[in-house]
């Protein structure tokens, strides 16, 4: 069973396929708590429209195909861990170069679009290795800085971790806010900080992880994503993947409600990437519903939409070779990511 190419190409979002950072950089603007101060959050409207998505949109066969393939190349690769290795980050590389087995690619038909994921997210110390691993694919290399994942370090020192990565090769830094400045309000400390951040990173991107999990109200996680935006944010990130709670629909929603109003606002597109706790297939189809409902075409495109993920490109390689199959293979049969 194979994806019809014509039905498949409608399906998918219009693009070269290359992945890359987010072309459009934000360029900020001055803090403006008229922005978000008074925004209400109606935390039961927010999970009535998260149901709501999963539930309105449905797609099968080639069509689910086609969204599956798109979600690869969204996401990050990642390998977080403490025993990261140099040859573990080599192994992830390989696996960002060629997602899918080659039966699968040779059934989708899909042997042109030159499938990579988005990106692959590693530590610091671990970034000449991927940039290493990666040489001529253009696939960039993200890193995580400024004392990921609690980001309790001293200024100073998080923001010469983010320096160090960018010298090593990252593309693009990850960074993690400090929560106590949006659970105490203080929006100029946390515009000021995530400034001064995205300052270091020079020519690369910079995703703000928010660390949702730990904000307690939905109106600081949209307050928390416009004072990022307006410091320069290139993306928002929802979590670390470390937090008890990662990234929800609700939450999520939030977020995708606040980059739209900085859009609009300011004419500036900011992208967005859920991270932690998404394992499945039915996540990526589930947050791609999200982008395609809430903001367009534009934002399925790995310029404005990431996935941070390890363990569900596995799922969503087995998947699809059941589509092309039409059985389910064991798990020992697909590359670990």
């Amino acid at each position: 069973m194979t994806v019809n190419p014509a039905r498949a190409a409608q399906a998918m979002p219009q693009s070269s396929g290359q992945p890359g950072a987010n072309s459009h950089r934000n360029p900020g603007q001055p803090l403006d708590p008229a922005l978000f101060e008074g925004h209400a959050v109606n935390r039961s409207a927010a999970e009535r429209r998260a149901a709501t998505l999963v539930t309105r949109r449905s797609v099968k066969t080639e069509w689910q195909a086609a969204w599956l393939v798109n979600a690869i190349r969204c996401i990050d690769l990642t390998t977080l861990s403490g025993d990261d290795t140099a040859e573990r980050v080599r192994r992830l590389c390989a696996k960002a170069r060629q997602p899918l087995a080659p039966h699968i690619i040779e059934g989708l038909g899909i042997a042109d679009l030159g499938l990579t994921t988005g990106a692959v997210c590693v530590y610091p110390t671990m970034v000449g290795a991927a940039v290493a691993a990666l040489q001529g694919s253009g696939i960039p290399v993200a890193s995580v800085a400024t004392g990921f994942p609690a980001g309790l370090m001293p200024l100073p020192l998080r923001l010469e971790e983010i320096r160090y990565a960018v010298a090593e090769g990252a593309e693009e830094i990850d960074i993690v806010i400090t929560r106590e400045h949006v659970l105490t309000g203080n929006w100029q400390a946390l515009y000021d900080e995530v400034a001064a951040m995205r300052e270091a990173c020079g020519a690369a991107h910079l995703k703000a992880i928010l660390g949702t999990g730990d904000l307690q109200t939905l109106r600081n996680v949209y307050s928390a994503s416009m004072v990022a935006m307006m410091a320069g944010a290139d993306f928002i990130k929802t979590s670390t993947g470390k937090e008890a709670v990662n990234a929800t629909l609700p939450v999520s929603l939030v977020m995708v409600r606040a980059l739209r109003d900085y859009r609009n606002a300011t004419g500036h597109r900011v992208g967005f990437k859920p991270a932690g706790g998404m394992k499945s297939a039915k996540d990526a189809l589930n947050w791609q519903f999200l982008m395609r409902e809430e903001m367009g075409r534009d934002w399925l495109q790995p310029d404005l939409f990431r996935l941070g993920a390890s363990s569900m490109l596995g799922d969503i390689e087995r998947q699809l070779d059941h589509h092309v199959t039409g059985r389910y293979a064991a798990s020992s049969r697909h590359a670990l990511a």
